[in-house]
């Protein structure tokens, strides 16, 4: 039986050899049989033990990444106190210091990854805790055990350092079964982030590096989440809240705030008990919506600290969250001193009750106490949270028993309290007070004002998210109840107040009916014998103080026990003061944060075990301060109700948006939401902006408006996933099907250029110029063709292309770069040529850097680069041929880009698109670049002094990044290629830095016909309405060129001449074969004539444009299969050499311009 266990481990670890990538390690069999023998024998040693008969095997680092030892299981799994395992260096056998529990009841003999192999040659780690099996799957390291249990520290997992993987399965295999901490953020409130073997480990063959570069799976933290990532490591000891003690209690007293007591009173005596409850119906259908929005929002994924910003923010983008964050955190330091200054109202009043004799005044006494009464709530809040929660359940209790209170006193009329207008229930009084009542200046929108702040504390729980323990859970539950709760209440304060409390009263018991005035009495205390009409004045004022309409303190006379409504308006007001003054500091620390405004960042840092915003609780001090001062409460509600009101129509578009994007993001787990309702929730709210206040709505969306257009401006370095980027995407893939669908037309005909740039930033001219014309007019993609001799890395190609189109954005270049690997430039343009692009969005115009270096290299590759434009032609492509005599590829100078410091090309692998635009004084960066050489080198040092040559291609790389100065575009439209000879210029000449350039058309034609042929140009331009300056026609291009640039020519040729003549035909046909690329005797007479028309062209040329900005000429055509390359490239040399920058331009022979409407 020890025999055939024996064997059997042996063959689990060829499986292992065959399933993983682990190297080969050879295994004795009767040394395993020994050791495995007295490992059963041993009694002391249970649990897992290390078998010493295996060694790792190869002696270098690449060829083992793991180290595998053999692990023997006990067959009982009774729990049992951890030891440690210690696996030595030297192969000796470590004893456990003391029993371990098994990791189940698999068989005996399993295999564990115990450590990577570290390539540095760092010991492993020697400890590997039994607490940190998760599910038999993933063995967490020592630092995601003290950091998942609330450590200070965050450990990322480096797959090739610290991670350890078990039994998937109960196979030994590293791929790893789904868990949820392969889901997380760099770091979370509820665990840490692990990292799944990357495919390179899984896929990749045993002799390659999975780990070359960066972090697995490219999760490369960006600022921003590296900003979060430290926001939600939570310190130890944090307090965290539930769903009763951290939403409801906070959304209940926070709703039931200083409206309950000391105004729903008077809102009832203003618009009667129908608008009353109408009034409380519209504020609760505004913040039912609402809080369904939010707990739909709250439950599409983690929610940390921030509240309504936060919500808005990772919905709808920085640029909505930024705005929206900064005025909600303003309206909630505002609504403090809302909540402070109604406290003070009530002090005030009871003071003037209880001393009448003492001198005061109103206004100023409102003022003290408001003061006083912030800095003892600032002390309580920067107490903690923890200190902060206990005040707010106690004030809970005594709000709840107020609201009691009143209700029982509302079922017990007494005597005395008539004469204030409390008769109890009684239907006359009902119905008189059942319609509206408004005086002075009032209506019901301006009631509903003042009403509606009572509504906003539906994000009172929402805005300390970063504080709950479950805030997916909490939000919605604690929200929708709150709501649910406060809004019966609200409606039957409204129609209890109504209908035992009459709307003026004098508090005079003398003011009694006799029997004779009974009768002409129709007011409702007139039933109880009291005569109150002389309350209303002559001049139509009213002057008592008792009533609905006069004492804000009614509920008081109301109760059981009035004192217990003093202390329930001191509740209310005081713990939503609290409430207020907590969530305005956590929304804008939330704010400063991911640093959405630059200058704020000193209110992000936190203190305390629960990162307490100090500093945001001073600058929300010193706002509600000022706004106490006002010290008038009707003043201050509508202020705020305007941004609160902002604040819910973008949560609830939010919804709505999010729900159009279609995002497969988009899952709430909250169900009970409607896209629609969310948008008419949001329309809903801007409409009652606009009816509360409309200067004041126009102000808070003017506000808002500027905010987005900074935070627009500024693009904050932020990616939350949002709905906006979703809805871009969800219209870009409509609108291309859509576009694919219809036919193209000539009017709408733009060139979509393919621009072979090899890296972005190595053709800076060449980028600039095509640019130029392209810029919001057509598609631009930056080609680059990768080839080597070694196996291509396309990991590498990935990054780079994350890497140079974040370079083109941050340059303001909108173009796509797109590199793809091939084996030589011609298969990998083929491949561009054919597949870049999607659908109408495809590039139909091929622009490549002139080869200037076409002589010094071989020559096969200028036969590549002319079969380069035969293909774009076969591709029915249009070309175009850049030339700057200074040069192009400026990759090899040093520091010319800060982007590509420190950047190293790996061996083997050669740029060939650098290749072509070089000239003879540049550096060839085609040719292999060793893996110590760094292609740009950036220090602190100042940059070394460059050569005149390579200082002359640096300036000349920037000639078309600035403002062109007066001067002319020289378009030589030889022949008819469709148009795009001279729609170019018309394009580039139509932009700001170019619009001071005019175009000269040059034409040819016969000496005989010189006026008619312009004419007949001026004619076709006109109708094409493309403005010129002047129209030359060439009479004399047939001329002959002169004797000394023929001489030049054929000199020029003379190396790559086939000299068929010379030679035996089987030798010249073999060589011609072998040098596809030479000039054969029979090829150069048959083309002298066009020949010489290149050297005669060349001539004229510098002749009428030598003083041009930009010269864009025909390109002549060569036969493919009867022009060789060596003598195409010699005719382009001949016609372009020693001439201001040169565009030669071929269309597809298409028509793209059209004089038709």
């Amino acid at each position: 039986q020890s025999v055939s266990e024996c064997l059997t481990a042996v063959c689990i670890v060829a499986r292992m050899q065959w399933e993983s990538r682990w190297s080969c390690t050879k295994v004795n069999a009767a040394s395993t049989l020994k050791h495995y023998t007295e490992e059963k024998q041993a009694p002391e040693i249970e649990g897992l033990t290390v078998d010493t008969g295996l060694e790792p095997a190869g002696p270098t680092s690449s060829s083992s990444r793991f180290q595998v030892d053999l692990v023997a299981e006990a067959a009982s799994a009774a729990d049992k106190t951890p030891s440690t395992d210690s696996t030595l260096a030297s192969g000796d056998k470590a004893t456990p210091e003391g029993p371990e529990p098994a990791a189940g009841g698999e068989a005996k003999g399993r295999f564990r990854v115990v450590n990577f192999m570290d390539p540095s040659g760092a010991s492993p780690p020697e400890v590997v805790p039994a607490e940190g099996f998760q599910n038999g799957d993933t063995v967490m390291s020592e630092g995601s055990l003290h950091s998942s249990t609330g450590g200070q520290h965050h450990y990322h997992y480096d797959t090739h350092t610290n991670t350890y993987y078990l039994r998937t399965f109960g196979h030994n295999t590293i791929d790893a079964v789904p868990n949820i901490d392969f889901y997380r953020q760099s770091a979370a409130p509820l665990g840490d982030k692990l990292i799944r073997p990357t495919l390179s480990e899984l896929h990749d063959e045993l002799d390659k590096e999975p780990f070359e570069d960066g972090f697995a799976n490219g999760d490369e933290l960006s600022p921003a989440e590296e900003a979060a990532a430290k926001e939600a490591a939570e310190p130890k000891g944090a307090v965290k809240f539930g769903w009763i003690k951290g939403v409801l209690v906070r959304c209940m007293l926070n709703i039931w705030g200083v409206m309950l007591f000391i105004r729903m009173s008077w809102i009832v005596g203003q618009a009667g008990i129908v608008l009353s409850c109408v009034i409380v119906l519209m504020a609760t259908v505004v913040t039912t919506i609402t809080g369904l929005s939010t707990s739909a929002i709250a439950t599409n994924g983690f929610v940390r600290g921030g509240g309504a910003y936060y919500l808005i923010s990772r919905s709808l983008g920085p640029e909505f969250g930024g705005s929206i964050g900064l005025i909600f955190a303003f309206a909630n330091a505002v609504a403090v001193a809302m909540y402070v200054v109604g406290f003070a109202e009530t002090v005030v009043e009871l003071l003037g009750v209880s001393h009448p004799i003492l001198p005061h005044d109103e206004i100023n006494d409102i003022r003290i106490i408001g003061t006083i009464t912030i800095i003892l709530l600032l002390g309580i809040s920067m107490a903690g949270m923890e200190w902060e929660a206990k005040a707010q359940i106690f004030l809970l209790v005594v709000l709840i028993t107020a609201i009691f209170n009143y209700f029982i006193g509302s079922f017990i009329p007494l005597k005395s309290k008539e004469s204030q207008g409390f008769f109890g229930y009684d239907s006359a009084i009902m119905m008189e007070n059942m319609g509206p009542d408004f005086r002075g200046t009032e209506s019901f929108f301006s009631v509903f004002a003042i009403f509606f702040p009572a509504a906003t504390g539906i994000l009172a729980g929402a805005n300390i998210s970063g504080d709950l323990s479950d805030p997916q859970l909490a939000i919605p539950r604690g929200t929708l109840l709150a709501i649910l709760i406060t809004g019966i209440v609200y409606l039957g304060v409204a129609i209890s107040t109504g209908s035992c409390i009459v709307r003026d009263a004098t508090g005079n018991g003398n003011d009694t009916l006799s029997a004779q005035f009974m009768a002409n009495c129709t007011d409702a205390a007139c039933k109880f014998g009291y005569d109150f009409s002389y309350c209303k004045g002559d001049d139509g004022q009213y002057n008592c103080r008792y009533g609905l309409q006069n004492d804000f303190q009614v509920m008081s006379i109301v109760s059981g026990f009035s004192p217990i409504i003093t202390a329930g308006i001191f509740s209310a007001t005081l713990s939503s003061a609290l409430a207020s003054l907590v969530s305005a500091p956590k929304v804008f620390q939330a704010l400063c944060k991911d640093n959405i405004y630059p200058g704020l960042e000193m209110f992000a840092k936190g203190y305390g075990k629960n990162n307490e915003p100090l500093r945001g609780y001073i600058l929300t001090f010193c706002i509600a301060l000022a706004f106490i001062l006002i010290a008038q409460l009707n003043v201050i509600a509508p202020i705020i109700s305007n941004f609160f009101l902002a604040s819910y129509a973008l949560i609830n578009f939010s919804v709505f948006h999010a729900s159009l994007a279609n995002s497969p993001g988009w899952r709430p787990s909250f169900k009970f939401y409607n896209m629609w309702v969310s948008l008419a929730g949001a329309v809903l709210c801007c409409v009652v902006m606009f009816v509360i206040n409309w200067w004041a709505a126009l102000m808070t969306n003017v506000i808002v408006m500027g905010l987005y257009i900074y935070v627009s401006y500024k693009k904050p370095d932020v990616n939350w996933g949002s709905s906006t980027q979703a809805l871009t995407y969800h219209q870009a893939l409509t609108h291309s099907l859509h576009l694919s669908s219809v036919e193209d037309h000539i009017k709408n005909f733009r060139p979509q250029c393919l621009v072979m740039t090899g890296y972005p930033n190595s053709r800076p001219a060449l980028l600039h110029l095509v640019h130029a014309f392209t810029k919001n007019v057509g598609l631009m993609i930056c080609g680059h063709v990768r080839t080597g001799s070694r196996r291509p890395n396309f990991k590498d190609l990935s990054n780079d292309q994350t890497r140079y189109q974040r370079w083109l954005l941050k340059n303001e270049t909108k173009a796509f770069y797109t590199p793809v690997f091939a084996d030589d430039m011609r298969q990998g343009t083929q491949y561009l040529l054919q597949a870049a692009g999607l659908g109408r969005l495809r590039p139909n115009t091929l622009v490549i850097g002139y080869k200037s270096d076409w002589r010094d290299g071989d020559m096969m590759n200028v036969e590549t680069y002319i079969h380069m434009i035969h293909d774009a032609f076969d591709f029915q492509y249009g070309s175009v041929v850049f030339r700057l005599k200074e040069g192009l590829d400026v990759s090899h100078i040093s520091e010319q880009d800060d982007l590509l410091s420190s950047q190293e090309k790996t061996s083997g692998m050669k740029d060939v698109v650098v290749s072509i635009d070089m000239k003879d004084s540049d550096g060839d960066s085609s040719k292999p670049l060793s893996k110590a050489t760094t292609l740009f080198c950036h220090t602190d040092k100042s940059p070394q002094r460059l050569n005149v040559a390579d200082q002359r291609l640096l300036d000349a790389s920037q000639l078309f990044k600035r403002k062109q100065g007066k001067g002319t575009v020289d378009v030589w439209w030889l022949f008819d290629d469709g148009g795009l000879t001279l729609l170019i210029p018309y394009l580039l000449t139509n932009k700001k830095k170019w619009k001071d350039c005019k175009i000269r058309v040059f034409i040819g034609g016969k000496i005989n016909r010189i006026d008619h042929d312009r004419r007949a140009m001026a004619t076709l331009l006109s109708k094409f309405r493309i403005d010129f300056s002047d129209i030359n026609v060439l009479g004399d291009i047939n001329t002959k060129p002169k004797k000394e640039n023929v001489t030049a020519f054929e000199e020029m040729i003379e190396p790559y001449r086939l000299k068929e003549d010379d030679m035996e035909q089987d030798t010249a046909e073999a060589q011609k074969a072998s040098e596809p690329w030479r000039i054969t005797d029979n090829e150069l007479e048959l083309y002298r004539a066009k020949t010489n028309r290149q050297i005669r062209l060349n001539e004229l040329l510098k002749e009428h444009s030598s003083t041009a900005n930009l010269i864009v000429m025909s390109m002549p055509l060569a036969r493919k299969g009867a022009v060789s390359s060596a003598l195409y490239m010699s005719w382009l040399e001949t016609l372009s050499k020693d001439l201001p920058p040169l565009l030669l331009v071929r269309g597809n022979h298409q028509s793209v311009l059209t004089f038709y409407s």
